[in-house]
């Protein structure tokens, strides 16, 4: 039993860390601020609580599943509230979101320049 929870504990630990990474990728990759704090938000809370709950599972019954439970339930809240505020933010400042049409004209504006 002990060897099957270890398992499942590593395979959440490894999933989390690839979501972080992921997510720290797509920081760079996408093009606006928008679908970055997008990617930010949903795989910084994904991964976050996959470790977590990995580490829960590591830690047993105890002082450290409370905590570990308290910095979950708080990481869950803070993130989304955080993305969430900034993007309301962005748009009340004037930062329009890029749309598929304008990834189109700004391809044709490039491809038509010699």
């Amino acid at each position: 039993m002990e060897l099957l929870l270890d398992i499942v504990s590593w395979i959440l630990l490894i999933s989390g860390s690839f979501f972080t990474l992921t997510g720290a990728l797509g920081l760079f990759r996408f093009p606006d601020f928008f679908t970055r704090t997008h990617a930010a938000g949903v795989t910084d809370t994904a991964g976050a609580g996959l470790i977590l709950t990995g580490l829960m599972l590591q830690a047993g019954w105890g002082l450290v599943l409370a905590k570990l439970l308290l910095i979950l339930l708080f990481s869950l809240l803070a993130s989304t509230t955080a993305c969430h505020a900034m993007a309301k933010a962005a748009l009340k400042s004037g930062l329009k979101p890029q749309t598929v049409n304008d990834n189109s004209n700004s391809e044709e504006e490039t491809s038509s320049k010699p």
